[in-house]
């Protein structure tokens, strides 16, 4: 598919299908809108009447009005209220405008939508950004897809003519996106902690990235003992990702993401029961998805900021081999902590990979992981949860995720509550009690980073949508990927 800007006058433009977008409550048709309305003949006020359609954010009408200048197909948009309008209005917009286009065989479509802040590149990426992520289709496990039907060829960004910088940009970030994507819905069996690593290796070579794997050996040298506790009962080798972008001008800041990448969660000794959601423990790398999908669109837009994308990948298994509860581990700043679940496995990964980070002389570090039920409970399916000590770096990606579109809520780091992580034979204890329990995870976290400014994402909720919800879902959402490109941008 391809994406156009033109700067062809709506009364002019000629192809498949029209989308023109109108605010709520003043849907009296004005100017461009209504010289159209009066060219097919005023069907666009019988079809708003008919319908009564109050434009409402995402709502859509169509109708087909021939072939009046070589136009087949109108569709009216929903923009919400004026005041209301945001970047990711016209995403979402864009989003239910390309669903509805799709399902009427469209091949060639036109956009009209007002600009955003008086801002026509951010419009356009936003834009761009939504047609091209709700059409994202993932059919590689099924012997034949669903869809068989046309595609949309072409799509057509109507006064936005020069902000093809932009659309590139969109371009960029997508691909980042559908990555994630691809890597979450991918079942155990065909993502490993291999093919985390290959994945790796693959944005590296592709992009002139430095790639460095760490084998078990490596790992056992720098003192892993958290990580490969986990990794102990596995059939699969553990594999210690770290890639890195570097701009070939000096950085003006450098800093690590780093993802939870656990290909599958059986919960360990301490086993995931029935009504667990263990069949879908194959999103518990969600966090190193995102970590990768960030990593290709970085690698693409080259900003001049170096870039650590980090994770300690590996499956939680059952084995003789298996860690047990009541194990006491060594992490690799020499933290000892008791295990008394070994299906608090992801928070043991990412204590290595952060006492790693904090020692590679960052401005930051953000970690993003599917951590805890508990968040869900807190925040929903749709909200991710944001733990820092840090206000600058909470504000930063308040921003970006405001800007992406993608949501998240900053919860306290409660101090007192480490008291329930507190062992009596070793430094700390993997879990604490019911309550609060993604504020205890986070603050376990919090003991392996020295001296970074640090962030915790936790991504439990909207790494997987269950049904289809704008431009996300049915499926994986490669949530994050956005946010953290934005963040490394900004």
């Amino acid at each position: 598919m391809t994406i156009r800007l033109s700067d062809t006058p709506l009364l002019e433009w000629a192809g498949d299908t029209l989308a023109v977008g109108l605010f709520e409550d003043a849907v009296e048709l004005t100017g461009d809108l209504a010289a159209l309305d009066q060219k097919f003949a005023g069907i666009f006020k019988e079809l708003i009447a008919e319908e009564e359609f109050t434009a409402k954010a995402n709502s859509t009408i169509f109708t087909r009005v021939g072939a009046v200048n070589q136009v087949k197909k109108v569709i009216l948009v929903g923009l919400g209220k004026p005041e209301a309008l945001k970047l990711d209005t016209l995403r979402r917009v864009a989003a239910a405008v390309a669903k509805v286009a799709k399902k009427q065989k469209t091949k060639t479509l036109g956009i009209s939508l007002p600009l955003w802040n008086n801002d026509p590149a951010a419009t356009a990426q936003a834009i761009a950004e939504g047609a091209q992520l709700a059409l994202y289709q993932d059919n590689r496990f099924k012997s034949e897809p669903e869809d068989k039907g046309p595609q949309i060829e072409t799509i057509d960004l109507l006064g936005l003519s020069g902000q093809e910088a932009a659309v590139t940009r969109a371009n960029q970030i997508v691909s980042g996106v559908n990555l994630a994507r691809q890597l979450v819905a991918a079942p155990a069996n065909a993502v490993t902690p291999i093919t985390l690593a290959e994945t790796a290796q693959a944005i590296a070579t592709e992009h002139g990235l430095q790639v460095e794997i760490l084998e078990r050996e490596d790992c056992e040298k720098l003192g892993m003992g958290a990580f490969l506790g986990v990794a102990q009962a596995s059939d699969l080798p553990p594999k210690f990702i770290h890639l890195t972008y570097k701009p070939e001008t000096t950085a003006k800041r450098k800093l690590a993401i780093i993802g939870k990448g656990l290909t599958f969660d059986s919960g360990g000794l301490n086993i995931k029961g029935a009504g667990s959601g263990i069949e879908t423990m194959k999103i518990d790398m969600g966090g190193a998805a995102a970590t990768l999908g960030a990593a290709k669109a970085i690698a693409q837009i080259k900003p001049d900021v170096e870039v650590h994308f980090i994770s300690a990948a590996t499956e939680n298994m059952i084995s003789g081999h298996a860690m047990h509860p009541g194990d006491v581990l060594t992490a690799s700043n020499g933290k000892t902590i008791e295990v008394n679940n070994t299906d608090a496995e992801g928070r043991l990964t990412l204590a290595d990979a952060l006492v790693y980070a904090d020692k590679l002389g960052l401005d930051a570090i953000v970690d993003l992981a599917t951590l805890t039920g508990a968040c869900v409970v807190a925040l929903g399916n749709d909200i991710a949860g944001l733990f820092t000590p840090d206000d600058a770096v909470a504000s930063q990606l308040e921003k970006a995720a405001e800007s992406a579109g993608e949501k998240i809520w900053r919860l306290p780091m409660e101090d007192k509550y480490f008291e329930g992580l507190k062992s009596g034979i070793a430094d700390m204890k993997n879990t604490g009690p019911r309550p609060g329990g993604s504020i205890t995870a986070a603050l376990f976290l919090k003991q392996f980073v020295k001296e970074t400014p640090w962030a915790h994402l936790d991504i439990a909720g909207p790494v997987w949508e269950d049904k289809e919800n704008g431009y996300n879902g049915p499926g994986a959402t490669g949530f994050g990927v956005r946010t953290l490109v934005n963040w490394v941008l900004s």
